[in-house]
């Protein structure tokens, strides 16, 4: 079993540091944000406000080719200071995921949904969350977002780094973010999952956009 400690700082949105240890291969492996601390004041994650929204494309990427749906957050936790965004952790429910371009109950929508989160692509069984830490939260004075968050992605218990274009509003009881539309390569994350030509071929891309709200915690 796998279990990220992330310290210092930020996941949607901004932390430092990671360790995992290891069990048997067949055990669930849970990425695990922990509260920031050290800094600033704290904001928990409205977990029924925020979503993360993907979408996956076959080989030619249109919306005629492609799928939508969103994930639900487990858990997070913001920090501010002196009006900014300085700290954030955020686990992710793969469990959660939806399709939501096929009607609702239908036979189809309920086969793409198993199958997404079978072995073959998230493997949920053994990995049912995923988190994001951000290791810096910087400001963009140019272009439609306000803030650039870079940090560490972890799907599948796989780490790598990533960098959203975000737009941040910080008040005094509500924290918001809105990132752009990024595209991030699913087999960097150990999803290799290849359909017969005949059914499509699936892009390696996967497009996310992270919303999340969060409150002061009282």
């Amino acid at each position: 079993m796998k279990k990220l400690i992330l310290s210092n700082a930020l996941c949607v949105l901004v932390a430092i540091g990671a360790q995992s240890c290891t069990k048997e291969k067949n055990e669930t492996q849970t990425a695990a944000a922990p509260v920031v601390t050290g800094q600033g004041d704290a904001y928990a994650l409205d977990t029924i406000a925020s979503q993360v929204e993907w979408k996956g494309y076959k080989i030619f990427k249109s919306e005629e080719t492609s799928h939508i749906g969103h994930l639900k957050f487990e858990s997070g936790d913001v920090r501010v200071a002196h009006g900014k965004l300085v700290g954030a952790s955020f686990v992710t429910d793969i469990s959660s995921l939806t399709v939501e371009d096929l009607e609702k109950g239908s036979p189809e929508q309920g086969k793409l949904e198993n199958h997404l989160k079978s072995e073959d692509f998230f493997n949920v069984a053994r990995f049912p969350t995923a988190a994001f830490v951000v290791t810096k939260v910087s400001p963009n004075t140019i272009g439609d977002y306000n803030t650039k968050l870079e940090g560490n992605m972890t799907i599948k218990g796989i780490t790598q780094p990533v960098s959203l274009q975000a737009n941040v509003e910080v008040k005094d009881d509500l924290v918001t973010i809105a990132t752009e539309h990024k595209d991030i390569s699913r087999s960097a994350f150990g999803i290799n999952f290849t359909s017969p030509v005949e059914n499509g071929v699936i892009k390696d891309e996967i497009s996310i956009q992270v919303l999340a709200k969060a409150r002061p915690v009282q």
